[in-house]
């Protein structure tokens, strides 16, 4: 073999793409394939067991509720802790209630406190692995490939969602949900698996301090003290709700009454997952300068399947629309983590990420709760309305502040000693609009 042969001049992976980054993208894709046909497969088993849109609503409720218990002690938690412990502990806990969850559907009628308890131990689980799994994503990579990595571990993981989605769709249509849940607890014992094997001894030994309720101080006022951050996650603390309400419980409901039960919404939940590949793509090409006001002005369209379902329209503009809302929605998360990337110390990542997280969830355990009486209340269709319109009026808002629409993309990484010693006000790079 010729030098010009050699492995080392033909990398098989580019050079931001390293073990730790190919790991977390692996197991993100198995983890997505069973999770996103799992959510489906939860609510019809709750409306196979005889449940309506308030049943189905609790179970969504009880899924998201430890979320707001249980993130900001995540946070900490995957801030002391290596952060590839607490997920793979997290992994195995989503495992063993998706599984019992799976035996419980497939041996018969489930209660609704049963499935309530198991969707609850998964809840748990996801609100310790996300801030560990978001503190260890941006610390993975570097500088001038952040956005470029970003998008295409995003690529990859929607690209699982969308063959989950369809796939769980058609199982759920052809051998019922309980299946569905086996794969899922499957899943996320061969991630749990791929993500033992991360390395964390880049990452700095944490100095020693005070106790956890100093460390939540910390992580509550490098949040609080930069206004995009905590604006932008007020505005996703309602959109998320009501887009949660949406899809989560009126979703499933308008697909049975109108477009022909699970397989039609599945195959509009994976237009979604390609929309999302789509604009993972654009992404990893285009890099808008002002980071949030591009992301920003892409959340508009989130009210479009609410929309879509209030009326409703046909499946195949079912499927138009949430293609469409897939790209725009990508479009902001890529420029949310590398804005987050860009601004936030790595030694606080994990915490800021449960703030971000917690804020974003906030409500949406009330929100699907309340789903089901605001239907009897106001009807199923006015309640769709409610939640589009609800999208549009705290996007506006967000758009009104300045540092949102002023946020600007560097070209250099900003050095983590840097970072915390920069006033957190009056630091962004104005571009006089």
């Amino acid at each position: 073999m010729t030098s010009a042969d050699s492995p080392a001049e033909h990398p098989r992976h580019p050079a931001w793409a390293g073990r730790n980054y190919r790991l977390l993208t692996a197991a993100a894709v198995v983890t997505n394939l069973g999770s996103t046909g799992a959510l489906i497969a939860a609510a019809f088993a709750v409306l196979d067991a005889g449940g309506d849109a308030g049943d189905v609503g609790l179970v969504a409720a009880a899924r998201t509720l430890p979320l707001v218990l249980f993130l900001l002690i995540g946070g900490v938690i995957a801030d002391r802790l290596p952060r590839h412990h607490v997920m793979v502990a997290a992994n195995a806990l989503n495992c063993l209630s998706q599984a019992a969850f799976a035996v419980l559907v497939l041996a018969g009628e489930p209660r609704l406190w049963q499935m309530m308890l198991l969707t609850a131990l998964g809840g748990t689980g996801q609100a310790f692995f996300g801030p560990a799994a978001e503190g260890m994503l941006l610390s993975s990579v570097e500088g001038d490939h952040a956005a470029r990595a970003f998008a295409v571990f995003r690529m990859a993981m929607q690209s699982a969602a969308l063959g989950g989605a369809a796939a769980g769709g058609a199982m759920v249509a052809v051998l019922g949900p309980g299946w569905v849940l086996a794969v899922d607890a499957v899943a996320f014992a061969v991630a749990g698996a791929l993500r033992a094997f991360l390395d964390v001894s880049h990452i700095p030994a944490r100095r020693p301090g005070g106790g956890m309720l100093a460390d939540l101080r910390e992580g509550w006022r490098e949040f609080a003290g930069r206004s995009w951050l905590w604006v932008i996650v007020v505005q996703f603390a309602v959109a998320n709700a009501v887009i949660g309400a949406a899809q989560s419980v009126y979703g499933p409901l308008v697909a049975r009454d109108s477009l022909g039960g699970a397989g039609p919404w599945g195959l509009a939940l994976a237009m979604f997952g390609a929309g999302t590949v789509a604009g993972a793509v654009l992404m990893m090409r285009w890099k808008p300068r002002r980071l949030l006001l591009a992301g920003t002005l892409c959340v508009f369209p989130l009210a479009l399947p609410a929309a879509a379902l209030a009326v409703p329209v046909p499946v195949a503009v079912l499927c138009v629309v949430m293609f469409v809302t897939g790209v725009t929605q990508e479009v902001f998360g890529v420029s949310w983590m590398t804005a987050l990337h860009q601004e936030i110390p790595e030694d606080k990542l994990s915490r800021v990420s449960a703030y971000d997280w917690f804020g974003s969830v906030a409500i949406l355990p009330l929100a699907t709760a309340l789903a089901g009486p605001a239907e009897h209340t106001f009807g199923r269709t006015a309640a769709l309305w409610g939640c589009a319109a609800l999208v549009v009026v705290v996007t506006a808002g967000a758009l009104s502040v300045r540092d949102v629409r002023n946020l600007t993309r560097r070209t250099k990484e900003v050095t983590r000693d840097t970072a915390q010693e920069a006033p957190v006000k009056g630091e962004l790079e104005s571009t006089g609009g």
